[in-house]
């Protein structure tokens, strides 16, 4: 068999022990699992592992967090949203000074008539770069949070 044929066999077999454990499989099917279970060992040995481990999942109970935990939890939460409102008013509050800032030495700027032109211009597009390098970078950020960080990784 090829290595194709194998990995697509090995495949169907999986799918098999899934909705086999899922209970979800047709008599056929069902056949065909127990079949290959008394023909080979080790894949008899998988579905007995494959069993137990169901059983204890199906089994298991989560235990009930004491009242400290959750104390400090909704402590920590309150924490995290005073330090994100605050920080959110911070960053508009120098934003707002800093573009003041900005259009009052711009007007100066512009107005100064003894600065060579050349200068000027320099000025303006190391500062219209830097304004456009900013806006670029934010707007990655911005757009991260919402793509898939590893869409790009091969397993």
């Amino acid at each position: 068999m090829s290595q194709r044929g194998a990995a697509c066999g090995d495949e169907r077999i999986r799918r098999l022990l899934m909705s086999g454990l899922d209970g979800e499989m047709p008599a056929e099917e069902r056949k065909e699992l127990q079949r290959l279970l008394e023909s080979d060992p080790a894949l008899k040995e998988e579905w007995d592992r494959l069993l137990r481990l169901k059983e204890v999942t199906d089994t298991m109970v989560f235990k009930k967090p004491p009242d400290v935990v959750w104390d400090d939890y909704w402590t920590s939460v309150y924490v995290r949203l005073e330090r994100g409102i605050g920080w959110i008013l911070l960053s508009l509050g120098a934003i707002v000074l800093i573009s003041y800032g900005i259009w009052v030495g711009a007007q100066q700027f512009v107005s100064d008539v003894e600065m060579p032109l050349y200068l000027k211009v320099a000025v303006m597009a190391t500062i219209l770069g830097v304004v456009v390098l900013f806006v670029s970078v934010l707007r990655e950020k911005l757009f991260m949070g919402r793509v898939e960080r590893y869409k790009d990784i091969e397993r």
